[in-house]
């Protein structure tokens, strides 16, 4: 882990990186995302999963199929899979300690949407340690792991990649951040979706305990 001491820069997905994805948060997310379809399409709530999987297979999140197939509106449908209940994510001491500690600027990178981001951040209680998020409207609703993002969010934080490193629990999603020249971690789960291409060669490092890692970098420097 030496060579993360000079970190200067960090990029922090949200939904199962910065809490524990046992708490299955976003499985309510997911939820809603099938409701909305099968009442915006008219369809079953079988069919408007079916549709919902595939689209995120296709294009990376359900919204950028829905946006490209049925021109829906994008706030509406952010705000309504949003709306979950947060009320079982504690506060977060140990990630709190340890992202305060954390020299340089630190920053959410999501495919969802800034509210989520806030309203999340604020129940762990780490919402004031962030220089930035730059969520799904910030991307022009282009979502990782498109290189687009990537390169916009790097020009807009005037972010240098050697010096940067990102944590992200769906494996796919490091690779452009890798070939930029970042370092990379990926958040350990079992969600076949999310631990495809786990083993690949744009992953520098895996951890099970984000916290934890934290600390060792931390104890680098």
């Amino acid at each position: 882990m030496k060579d993360l001491k000079d970190i200067k820069f960090w990029l922090f997905d949200l939904d199962n990186t910065l809490y524990d994805g046992a708490t299955k948060v976003f499985d309510q997310v997911d939820k809603k995302m099938s409701k909305f379809i099968s009442e915006k399409l008219n369809v079953g709530i079988e069919e408007a999963r079916r549709i919902q999987k595939n689209y995120f297979q296709e294009y990376n999140t359900t919204l950028n199929g829905m946006i490209k197939h049925h021109k829906i509106d994008a706030d509406e449908f952010l705000e309504f899979v949003h709306d979950v209940d947060l009320s079982f994510l504690n506060k977060d001491k140990d990630l709190e300690d340890e992202i305060k500690k954390l020299g340089g600027k630190k920053i959410i990178f999501t495919n969802g949407s800034r509210a989520h981001a806030l309203n999340v951040t604020k129940r762990i209680g780490i919402d004031k340690l962030f220089d930035g998020i730059f969520d799904i409207r910030d991307c022009e609703f282009i979502p990782k792991p498109s290189k687009e993002p990537y390169k916009k969010l790097v020009e807009n934080y005037k972010i240098e990649p050697q010096y940067c490193i990102f944590f992200e629990d769906i494996a796919r999603n490091l690779k452009p951040a890798y070939e930029l020249g970042m370092k990379t971690v990926w958040i350990k789960n079992d969600e076949p979706w999310a631990a495809k291409y786990s083993d690949s060669e744009f992953i520098n490092y895996k951890t099970d305990n984000l916290a934890k890692f934290l600390k060792e970098i931390n104890g680098l420097r």
